[in-house]
């Protein structure tokens, strides 16, 4: 294979890593599990979840607790839902497993992050960049 050819098979590769990451963006609080997003991207699940991480630094399974995590976020900042109706909405089975998850992404409890936080009053891509929680610390 030479250079020209390397290069396509990559960039094929990523489109199809790509839109397995926009299926996790999209559908973030459905169940979705490493089988389906790898048909998804063309791939065994073998492969999908090597490529992913070499792709994007970090497992898809993170990346998709991470992305429930940020929607999680915006709801307990700017919204009125129990923190359980939440942690529901953002496709957590048990309250448990979100508190755990949350709390090692963002330091502190739902229910302190509630409490401690204000709505945010900015353009919403703003909001969005400002607040994604980061996996770098």
């Amino acid at each position: 294979m030479n250079e020209t050819e390397r290069r396509l098979a990559t960039e094929d590769q990523n489109r199809r890593l790509l839109r397995a990451r926009d299926a996790m963006d999209r559908d973030f609080a459905e169940p979705l599990n490493i089988p389906g997003l790898a048909r998804i991207a063309l791939m065994s699940p073998a492969h999908f979840s090597r490529r992913f991480r070499e792709t994007f630094g970090e497992t898809p399974h993170r990346y998709l607790q991470r992305r429930r995590i940020e929607r999680a976020c915006a709801m307990l900042r700017d919204g009125d839902r129990t923190v359980t109706e939440v942690a529901l909405a953002v496709g957590f089975d048990s309250f448990g497993t979100f508190s755990r998850t949350f709390s090692s992404i963002i330091g502190r409890s739902p229910t302190r992050f509630r409490e401690e936080s204000e709505p945010l009053r900015a353009p919403v891509c703003f909001v969005k960049t400002w607040t994604r929680p980061s996996s770098f610390g």
